[in-house]
């Protein structure tokens, strides 16, 4: 029965101590939110624009390149099956 109570308390006191670790994370992320917030007033980032510009994609012939990659396919298939 002493060993189930020395275990309750250690569970007990592990739980509170990752309870504690956690809201102190919590407040410490929303108090350098806040900060963040405030020194991006007076320094905010430069914002670069991009270009937008249409690529028209051209309608290739890949049949070589198709047949290539299914020679290599073959013939390595017939090398692992020998």
């Amino acid at each position: 029965m002493e060993t189930l109570n020395v275990g309750f308390t250690l569970m007990i006191i592990g739980m509170s101590t990752v309870f504690v670790f956690l809201i102190i994370m919590i407040f410490a992320m929303n108090l350098s939110a806040k900060v963040i917030s405030i020194i991006n007033k007076y320094f905010p980032e430069d914002i670069s624009e991009t270009k937008k510009t249409s690529k028209i994609q051209k309608n290739t012939n890949n049949d070589a390149e198709i047949a290539l990659a299914i020679a290599c396919a073959i013939g390595a298939n017939k090398r692992n099956i020998n």
